[in-house]
């Protein structure tokens, strides 16, 4: 809004300078007189005055008399003024007979020059049309600049109201000279954000009820058929494995709430984390071995030549690299490779898994939360959300996530500001 009381000041303030100057030339080059209206009156009493008393008289007859400006030589008797030592042969004086009228007295020796009564503002009228021209002027220049700003916040007013009807998709189209343009993109920045908010609680809420509704209906089979297993005649085996399934029926929704409230917390905190002095080395050695096992791929680690540091949570960083191990282990065949790279700028963490590439139509959504490709076909238990965690901490982190798939190896590339 400064930007818009700094514009309407600098206009108004302009206008008003430019048109009063103008108009004030135009009136004293064309309308008032170029010499004072007293001084021919002063210069006739002067001449008056070099002639005899009783020629005088028989001179002002003979000046062919204006009837707007009519002349009369009285004697000094014949004249009340309060103040007759006011009068003198090089000046008018000047006394209000009405609001429109006045006289003009200039002594003659022992005699009175009287001129009057004379209009006092002959050009009154043409002075109130040239005020009133002033401010039409004026009138019209802020109805220039005020008609397209009202019919702008117009736009917003409306935009707004549709907004409050929950088209979230509204967005404001103004021009690009529009005093209003800042606040119009604001708004439109709003409104994205939070229509990609909705739409993202709208597929959440769809995904949970998806991805629940399986390990959910397999309990409910399972309680089902509890009492034939609970009978004394029962295998014991059998039973075992019964329970067993259930358990992991349970840990499967306990891993998906864990993971839902995870993205929550990233999706809905505004505040930045709270960045630290982080050894990337370190944790990502901590994970390796957290997760590593006789049942999975070996994890070759290259770390490089000396330890890297990043600015980061180190809770966070820890849940990105674990996301990244999980996922690779789950597809890889033979191998998982991490690399540390780092150089002046940035620090690198890449994963590379030797299994099947990732379609390049996925490629483009792969960081969605609940997206997975339809092309997965080594028994993927992933809710979805493992790598949309890792694309929201790299986010709160100011770096990067890339992928690089072929058909050969896939790698997962975290990428952060070197804080040297």
């Amino acid at each position: 809004m400064k930007r818009l009381f700094i514009s309407l000041y600098l206009l108004i303030s302009l206008s008003i300078l430019g048109i009063g100057w103008t108009l004030d030339n135009i009136w004293q080059n064309n309308v008032e007189d170029s010499g004072a209206m007293d001084a021919p009156l002063i210069a006739l009493a002067q001449l008056l005055g070099k002639l005899p008393e009783q020629e005088r008289l028989d001179y002002l007859n003979q000046i062919d008399h204006s009837p707007n400006y009519p002349l009369e030589l009285v004697d000094s008797a014949q004249i009340a003024l309060s103040d007759h030592s006011a009068l003198s042969d090089n000046s008018v004086l000047i006394t209000t007979v009405s609001d429109h009228f006045e006289l003009h007295f200039i002594k003659v020796n022992n005699q009175i020059l009287v001129a009057g009564p004379i209009e006092i503002d002959p050009r009154a009228r043409l002075r109130k049309l040239f005020t009133l021209l002033f401010y039409l002027s004026l009138g019209l220049i802020a109805l220039i600049w005020v008609w397209p700003l009202s019919r702008d916040l117009k736009t917003l007013r409306n935009a707004t109201q549709e907004f409050g009807q929950a088209k979230w998709n509204t967005q404001i189209e103004l021009s690009p000279r529009s005093q209003v343009l800042p606040l119009a993109t604001t708004f439109n920045e709003m409104a994205k954000q939070i229509s990609n908010l909705i739409e993202s609680q709208k597929h959440l809420s769809n995904a949970v009820s998806h991805e629940i509704r399986t390990p959910l209906a397999r309990l409910k089979f399972a309680l089902a058929l509890m009492p034939q297993y609970c009978l004394p005649d029962s295998d014991e085996q059998r039973r075992s494995e019964f329970l067993e399934e259930m358990k992991l029926d349970v840990k499967e929704m306990e891993n998906l709430l864990q993971e839902l409230l995870t993205y929550a917390s990233l999706e809905s905190q505004q505040k930045e984390v709270n960045l630290e002095h982080c050894d990337l080395t370190a944790l990502t050695l901590q994970t390796i071995k957290r997760l590593s096992s006789q049942n999975t791929p070996p994890i070759h680690f290259n770390k490089g030549a000396q330890p890297a540091y990043i600015m980061g949570d180190p809770s966070l960083i820890e849940r990105a690299i674990q996301n990244l191990v999980t996922n690779a282990q789950r597809f890889a065949q033979n191998a998982i490779d991490i690399k540390i790279e780092q150089d002046k700028q940035l620090v690198t963490l890449s994963v590379t898994n030797d299994g099947p590439g990732i379609p390049k139509e996925d490629q483009a959504k792969i960081f969605e939360p609940f997206y997975r490709s339809k092309s997965v076909q080594n028994g993927n238990k992933g809710h979805g959300l493992g790598l949309a965690i890792i694309k929201r901490i790299m986010e709160r982190h100011q770096g990067e996530v890339e992928l690089i798939s072929s058909d050969e190896k896939t790698s997962f590339i975290l990428t952060w500001p070197n804080p040297k």
